[in-house]
């Protein structure tokens, strides 16, 4: 029995399954992480653990052929937006890899009475467990390993079930970089066997990237057990257009912003906002594009669309669709389905009351709304449970500035979209999550920050 396999959503093929760990494996890799925390990592610095890590990121370099190629076969990203990932995973590896010297340096602390000094001094917690999703195989986990191994801690990492070719791939990496057996550690898991991982005494912490219900489930058993834990969830990220002098840019930027992975990344612009004297146009121009961005063979390097990641995600995003056209919501096609290829979508006239309101669409759906104000802007922006991205158009940089403070989420971008860098941090608030990953932030998550005291 496995629950991990390679099913190429292109073509609906099982090209390789992979057999589930077996619960005294488990055992075994829980106890691996837990010994190369004591010895390896107790025994090397901060420096040496980056330097492997600077060559787990040039192996990325060296292999994005062939790593890419894996992604395209397990989740169908098109084969350019694949080497794109692995570049940006390899550039990750590298910024950490620059930055270690300060990742665990000293923190003086200033003392207001009494003689001597303190510092906060930083230091690894122990065994992490990693758990990741599909849509970004290579990224997700270079965000979580690269900085906390520089830290000394040590992973335990869970993929995707529909993830194993690329995280055996990633795996074999971290080993020919250098790293010693237990460091990082590939566990082909049941639900039901992380759940035993995440109470497992030695295992300090858990990062998740994945869905809500997913979240609170980890979230949960972490509580009752007491552990550190970081979430990056789902997102409904507002996209709040109030003015422009270039409507063609914006609306080349706002089809990027949702098109991008084939739709199917979290923090994405999925909610157009748009203020009413643009309304009509945008909405004219959106679809245009859209119809012309349709989805293709993701191994042909002209492909800027693919196949959602499975027959699962296919029929649920026509689940939803077909609701939304039953509660009144207008929706303005730019082609058909075929199989697990969707052709982008943009909706209108969603009510309140309407089940479109208040899901996440992950796929090439655009929900676009009309406002009449600033303050209706924001106000709608807000009126979601998710809380990750957001994106600002205007004119007015003071507007700009206004809007960017009152909108509730962990990252706001003003006229740029895919403007993520290996030194900006990212989460969200809400309902999409807890922690912070990328970045200096991203660094600090599972570290003991010791206060030393000295008189």
């Amino acid at each position: 029995m496995t629950d991990y396999a390679v099913i190429d959503p292109a073509t609906g093929e099982t090209v390789q399954s992979y057999p589930t760990i077996t619960d005294e494996a488990l055992t075994a890799a829980i106890a691996s992480a837990d010994a190369a925390h004591s010895g390896w990592s107790r025994s090397t610095s901060p420096a040496d653990r980056a330097a492997l890590i600077r060559r787990v990121g040039e192996l990325h370099t060296e292999r994005r052929e062939e790593l890419a190629r894996i992604i395209v076969r397990e989740m169908g990203k098109p084969i350019e937006q694949a080497l794109g990932e692995v570049d940006f995973a390899a550039d990750i590896y590298g910024y950490y890899a620059d930055i270690s010297p300060d990742v665990l340096a000293d923190e003086p602390v200033k003392l207001l009475a009494g003689e001597g000094s303190a510092v906060i001094r930083r230091s690894s917690l122990g065994v992490l467990l990693g758990i990741m999703p599909w849509n970004f195989p290579y990224y997700q986990v270079a965000r979580f390993a690269g900085p906390n191994l520089i830290i000394g801690n040590t992973i335990l990492l869970k993929h995707a079930p529909q993830c194993p070719e690329s995280a055996a791939a990633i795996e074999q990496i971290f080993a020919d970089a250098g790293f010693p057996e237990g460091a990082y550690v590939n566990i082909y898991a049941t639900n039901e066997q992380i759940e035993k991982v995440i109470g497992d005494r030695r295992v300090q912490g858990v990062s998740l990237t994945g869905s809500e219900r997913a979240g609170a489930a980890v979230a949960e058993i972490a509580g009752r057990n007491l552990k550190k834990v970081v979430l990056e969830l789902g997102g409904s990220d507002p996209f709040v257009l109030l003015s422009t002098d270039d409507l063609d840019k914006v609306v080349e930027d706002a089809a990027a912003a949702r098109l991008d992975n084939t739709g199917q990344s979290c923090n994405a612009a999925k909610r157009f906002i748009v203020i009413d004297d643009l309304y009509e146009d945008f909405v004219a121009k959106l679809t245009a594009s859209f119809a012309a961005t349709q989805p293709s063979d993701p191994t042909s390097e002209e492909s800027k669309l693919g196949p959602l990641s499975s027959a699962t995600a296919a029929d649920r995003l026509q689940d939803q669709l077909d609701r939304a056209a039953a509660q009144g919501v207008t929706v303005h096609a730019t082609g058909e389905r075929n199989g697990n290829y969707f052709a982008p979508v943009v909706l209108t006239d969603i009510s309140p009351e309407a089940d479109a309101y208040h899901e996440e669409f992950f796929g090439p759906v655009a929900s676009v709304y009309r406002v009449e104000s600033e303050e209706a802007a924001v106000t709608l922006a807000n009126d979601t449970p998710f809380g990750l991205g957001s994106y600002v158009y205007t004119t007015d940089a003071d507007q700009a500035a206004r809007v960017a403070d009152r909108i509730e989420a962990g990252m706001v971008f003003v006229n740029l979209v895919l403007a993520d860098g290996v030194e900006l941090p990212f989460g969200g608030v809400k309902r999409s999550g807890t922690g912070r990953e990328m970045g200096r932030l991203g660094a600090d998550e599972f570290v003991n920050k010791k206060l030393i005291r000295v008189g």
